[in-house]
């Protein structure tokens, strides 16, 4: 997977001379076995690498600043084969930059009743060394992830696998640049933040680029590559015959979407951009009729669901927060299945069945559609352009999955994470767009009531198979907040937990 490619996890064991060299010579050859035994499995998207056995003070320090400085490294794994005595961890925990996870491991899966001896007491160590080690990195109040188990078993590796892709998002979001085409949605809160903060806390950075810098690149756009790429589109979606024949409103309709695709791709590509945003009240010159015009005469929304896809994070209405989150969701998501920028759009009160169905404008991503989306063409009057519109329209499939969003709360940012359930759709024969229909978790009135308790936004990210604890492990890198909505959530206990989290923060400033 793309995504993880140029990536790796640096493996540190720790141990001490206290025993002589022997005993350090079983530890390395120890751990190359599973550091090999961890990549052979098959199950870690990240390739992890040993880089030793650390006995000093010295020794440690200089790891953690190697792996602050080299860019493929995105977190560390430790594990204590022997006793480490922690205060030669302090210097160097005190230095690293990245992601930490704690291996509570051992060599041996169970102990040798009849044969063990001082000797492989002294060896084995791990039972007592990682307790030594954890105590020192809450004492640092070191940000890290703790999994507990047999390091050859598929549990273990699983967990260790959640936050090797999380580590991987984080490392991207790190020189992520999300740009802004045109400006929030006037007067609407929760897209809004502080800019400053987000860099400072998860890394990546926001910037404006003016409609008019994209239309250079719009105007540079030729005939034929809008021609290839109308063909692509005819090839992957369904179709029907107005959007194939040229000559048709329907066929210049998606022939001007796919050149504002490419001209937005290019753009995107000259920033080295990762995420962006739009404004439906910024699309060029006002007067499509004036002879000079130069503007897209729609929406972008085609090319949005299509960036989406390749992996380009997108918030809609300027909504840069959800646009860097919608990126982080697609590195974390790879090979996983779909995931996509969703809205809360309207409610369907139905009982014990009672649904929230997700759509938008037009930009929800493809990875989530039941079936082969259709390549369609309608009229929207949203914006500043009223126009005939081209979009790609389908159901997301049912399923398990997890929505998120993340809010600036003023003194610190919050995510909010709800377990959803999409539930089969109906069909919408007068709302031609891209939708889901979800019950969130624990149900309908819990669910809601949460979010909008927690200060949730109405556009939030989704992905079928991105659990919980992928966003647990996130919120941990990132040292913000997160409250959990899922299926034994109450009203009384989640109001609590804000309170609580209030006080805490305030206090932690």
């Amino acid at each position: 997977m793309e995504a993880f490619a140029n990536y790796e996890i640096w493996w540190v064991t720790g141990a001490q001379m206290l025993y002589g060299e022997e005993p350090v010579r079983i530890v390395e050859s120890h751990s190359k076995e599973m550091v090999e035994g961890v990549n052979g499995a098959g199950v870690l998207p990240v390739k992890v690498v040993y880089k030793g056995t650390v006995m000093s003070s010295k020794d440690i320090e200089k790891v953690m600043l190697e792996a602050n400085a080299c860019s493929k490294c995105i977190g560390i794994i430790t594990w204590m084969h022997t006793f480490s005595p922690a205060k030669m961890w302090i210097h160097g925990l005190q230095q690293l930059r990245k992601p930490l996870l704690h291996l509570h491991t051992q060599y041996n899966a169970e102990i040798p009743w009849d044969t063990m001896d001082m000797d492989f007491m002294n060896l084995n160590q791990s039972a007592h060394g990682d307790r030594e080690f954890g105590h020192i990195c809450a004492r640092l109040n070191v940000r890290r992830k703790v999994v507990v188990g047999y390091w050859k078993d598929a549990r273990t590796l699983a967990r260790i696998a959640v936050w090797s892709r999380v580590a991987a998002a984080w490392a991207d979001a790190q020189d992520m640049l999300v740009l802004r085409f045109g400006d929030q949605m006037n007067n609407v809160a929760v897209t809004d933040g502080d800019k400053v903060a987000a860099e400072m806390q998860l890394g990546y950075h926001v910037d404006y680029c003016p409609v008019s810098e994209l239309m250079e690149y719009f105007k540079k756009v030729t005939d034929a590559e809008v021609d290839k790429l109308v063909e692509v589109y005819h090839a992957e979606y369904a179709c029907g015959d107005a959007v194939l024949t040229p000559g048709t409103v329907e066929y210049k309709s998606v022939w001007n979407a796919a050149k504002a695709e490419l001209a937005l791709r290019v753009c995107l590509e000259a920033h080295g951009a990762k995420a962006f945003t739009t404004n439906f009240d910024d699309l060029g010159t006002d007067d499509i009729n004036d002879p000079q015009f130069v503007g897209f005469d729609q929406i972008p929304g085609l090319a949005s669901q299509r960036l989406m896809a390749e992996g380009y994070g997108f918030g809609a209405e300027g909504d840069w927060k959800s646009a860097a989150l919608y990126r982080t969701l697609w590195v974390m998501n790879q090979g996983l299945g779909g995931c996509s920028f969703l809205e809360d759009y309207t409610l369907n009160f139905d009982g014990s069945n009672s649904s929230i169905l997700q759509a938008h404008m037009l930009e929800v991503c493809p990875m989530i559609a039941e079936e082969k989306p259709r390549l369609e063409v309608h009229f929207l009057g949203i914006g500043i352009r009223k126009a005939q519109t081209a979009r790609l329209v389908f159901t997301s499939r049912p399923g398990k999955g997890v929505t998120a969003t993340v809010i600036d709360m003023g003194n610190r940012f919050r995510l909010i994470v709800n377990d959803v359930e999409c539930i089969k759709s109906k069909p919408l024969p007068k709302l031609p767009v891209a939708s889901a229909l979800w019950i969130p978790m624990p149900d309908f009135e819990t669910g809601a009531g949460a979010w909008i308790m927690a200060g949730g936004t109405h556009h939030s990210c989704f992905a079928y198979n991105v659990t919980p604890e992928y966003w647990a492990d996130y919120a941990e890198m990132a040292g913000i907040e997160m409250v959990h909505i899922d299926e034994n959530t109450t009203m009384e206990s989640f109001k609590r937990e804000l309170r609580v989290n209030d006080v805490y923060y305030l206090l932690n400033k």
